[in-house]
């Protein structure tokens, strides 16, 4: 699948024919497909084309004895090709979870998109990212504070990944462009968005989304057209924690989206770190309280910069929940007979022990009695059957 010809990315070393491709688009934009029953289809079929032709079979057996339902039909093909020249029309092109130039510290977490559009630099990931998140409403010194920070950490070669919203995002992005110096492998800034890659939000960051396609990098999971409504910040959040090294919180109240990016980074296994402020001012609870969970406090890129260069995949920080997904083994595979016998029991059991809130998969093994991949390949068919939700952590719940 060419990038000239359909937007699409093949870096050296990297050959995806062009009907996979599609399969792959096809497959994670096919109903009741997250990423990870993406992953899980994948490994279980080898690639998408078998995967698709699985899916109906698979739903059927995620149905029980509901046979009332339409038959699961995946995504059609034209529908993906519009998406294909749109990707095209916007200067955009598609970089799979295999290929070289996907952020290698995402491609580590098991929810990571398994189809990224990127418009810019795919370089700038490669290079210890540290992102930068907090407050909307940030005042006048914070925002100042996350222009200089940022700029000292593009200098010093450390790309600033944030999302693009008003505040302390915008300022992160601005201080990065500014710090970019004058040779093209200097660091930038890395912006996740929450809607298409032709989409412009908010308005009055229109210009400085355009001038970090143009200098930095630009990336989101969703197709293009589709609207940045709020549900879809929370999973560009989750992007935006995984593909860096560090999240650093400059301001942030209670229950903001940037404490769960923080929390995010944490369940990672990722540095968090956070900026001290007034214990007078709302906007700095949030940070005050992140650094008494285990936050590492950061006042100066400086900071920043010796705790993410000797990050070696065990963070100095303390701020994390304890992890709820289920870890890889050599029993956690999807295997064909445990996927054969008994789904039908196992389907029924797995659903009569979730509810609406989310519960951890490893519980789900625990309490069922089944191997971890026969678990697995039930929540598969369950998931396309539209009997249950993913969320973060690595847990699911039972749909209403």
């Amino acid at each position: 699948m060419s990038e000239a010809g359909d937007g699409a990315q093949s870096g050296a070393g990297f050959n995806l024919t062009r009907e996979e491709g599609l399969a792959r688009i096809r497959l994670i934009r096919s109903p009741n497909i997250g990423p990870v029953t993406f992953g899980q289809l994948l490994r279980r079929f080898g690639d998408a084309r078998r995967a698709l032709d699985a899916l109906p079979d698979l739903a059927a057996r995620g149905d029980g004895r509901d046979k009332g339902r339409m038959p699961y039909r995946a995504i059609d093909p034209g529908v993906v090709e519009a998406e294909i020249k749109a990707v095209r029309a916007a200067g955009a092109r598609y970089i799979f979870h295999d290929s070289p130039d996907y952020p290698p510290l995402l491609r580590q977490v098991d929810s990571a998109p398994p189809v990224l559009i990127a418009r810019g630099r795919a370089d700038l990931s490669r290079a210890a990212p540290v992102a930068m998140v907090g407050a909307r409403n940030a005042s006048a010194g914070a925002m100042r504070l996350a222009r200089e920070i940022a700029g000292a950490l593009a200098e010093a070669g450390f790309p600033v990944v944030s999302g693009l919203a008003v505040g302390i995002d915008a300022a992160a992005h601005q201080g990065a462009l500014a710090g970019r110096g004058e040779t093209y492998g200097s660091a930038s800034t890395i912006a996740v968005i929450g809607g298409g890659i032709d989409m412009a939000y908010p308005p009055e960051n229109a210009t400085l989304q355009e001038r970090i396609a143009a200098e930095g990098l630009l990336l989101t999971e969703a197709p293009p057209g589709v609207a940045p409504i709020p549900s879809r910040f929370s999973t560009r959040n989750r992007i935006i924690a995984g593909i860096a090294a560090g999240t650093v919180v400059v301001e942030a109240a209670f229950k903001s989206g940037s404490l769960i990016t923080a929390r995010l980074a944490g369940e990672y296994g990722r540095e968090v770190m956070a900026v001290p402020g007034s214990p007078l001012d709302p906007r700095s609870h949030g940070c005050n309280e992140m650094i008494r969970e285990g936050a590492i406090l950061i006042q100066r890129a400086e900071d920043i910069i010796e705790l993410v260069s000797r990050f070696d995949g065990v963070p100095m920080s303390h701020f994390r929940e304890e992890g709820h997904a289920l870890p890889d083994g050599p029993d956690d595979g999807i295997h064909a007979q445990e996927a054969d016998e008994g789904s039908a029991d196992a389907n029924d059991r797995i659903a009569a022990l979730l509810g609406l809130a989310p519960v951890g998969v490893d519980e789900i093994v625990r309490q069922s009695g089944l191997s971890a991949g026969g678990v697995q390949m039930a929540l598969i068919e369950l998931e396309l059957a539209g009997v249950i939700q993913r969320h973060a952590g690595g847990r699911v719940s039972r749909i209403l």
